[in-house]
């Protein structure tokens, strides 16, 4: 098929490759223009810029399609069968969603229609799901709302992270963007129930509270590591960012949250404790607790959390 592909992140690359090696003429790429990036602030070429042009294709990154007429223009003027958009970052017009024959067809990271929105990894992860997926829908107006194509579901177990559920999905997204076109379904609408949405995270969604379960503070390490990264604070307010941990939803104390409760990094919560097991100080790179302790001893009483400061 005769195909524009549009994506910015990691993410989007693998369904790109795969269209690409599978035959297909994708006649433009569209993702978001370079941006500073780096201790010197150099611009950097997006992972699917980078993709695209190894690839030997056309890339266009206009900085906004809302009014932009012209774009929509050269966007329709490439007559393609259908655009395949994987994390795209900006909101097509409808000019441009009518434009292709067969439309626009959205790689969502999640079982539609729960986590609709910008953070569906995450949001799965932090509210405890068994499962999450992609679903493969039908482009319109509304945020995430087009009747589906295909969906299919993958595991999330005590142990999945952000980085582990989001290659599997990556990888996923682009295997059934090749088995949509070999083969248009019928689309179906997206039941009424069940619709949740996954909001856009800041840095301080990373910030540990240490009032919470073991189990749910586990959760936010594994749902927001590597972005936007969970955080606490030592007694001196020196952010301390925290790569990995082991749950400890059985352990019992009598301590206040954040305590440090042994010398192996122990920190009590509201119910249960969590074992830190990956660390970072500013200025330094994450590293073991083993080596951390070695550095920077934290004595059992000492309590984290205590100081309100946001990570550099």
């Amino acid at each position: 098929m005769r195909l524009v592909f549009m994506g910015t992140p990691d993410f989007s690359v693998p369904a790109l490759r795969a269209l690409h090696a599978a035959g297909h003429e994708i006649v433009a790429v569209y993702c978001q223009p370079p941006r500073p990036a780096g201790r010197g602030k150099k611009l950097q070429a997006s992972p699917v810029q980078q993709a695209a042009e190894e690839l030997g294709l056309l890339v266009r990154h206009p900085l906004s399609l809302r009014k932009n007429e012209p774009e929509w223009a050269d966007f329709a003027a490439l007559q393609a069968d259908a655009a395949i958009v994987a994390a795209y970052g900006l909101i097509l017009p409808q000019a441009m969603l009518d434009a292709p024959r067969l439309g626009c067809l959205n790689i969502h990271a999640s079982l539609l229609p729960r986590w609709r929105g910008a953070s569906p990894i995450q949001s799965a992860i932090l509210a405890g799901d068994t499962q999450s997926g992609v679903t493969i829908m039908q482009m319109e107006a509304g945020l995430d709302t087009g009747p589906m194509l295909l969906r299919e579901a993958v595991p999330i177990t005590a142990t999945t992270t952000a980085t582990s559920l989001h290659d599997a999905l990556s990888a996923l997204g682009a295997d059934m963007a090749l088995r949509v076109l070999a083969d248009m379904p019928t689309p179906t609408p997206q039941p009424e129930e069940g619709v949740t949405y996954a909001p856009r995270l800041t840095r301080e969604d990373g910030r540990i509270d240490w009032t919470k379960t073991a189990t749910e503070i586990d959760r936010q390490i594994r749902a927001l590591t590597p972005w936007p990264g969970t955080f606490t604070t030592l007694p001196d307010g020196t952010v301390l960012k925290i790569g990995a941990a082991t749950p400890l939803p059985d352990s019992k104390h009598t301590a206040q949250p954040g305590t440090v409760l042994d010398d192996a990094l122990t920190i009590a919560c509201g119910s249960g404790a969590v074992r830190l097991t990956r660390l970072q100080k500013p200025g330094r790179g994450m590293m073991d607790a083993d080596a951390f302790l070695r550095g920077q001893p934290l004595a059992a009483g000492t309590v984290l959390g205590a100081k309100q400061q946001n990570p550099a």
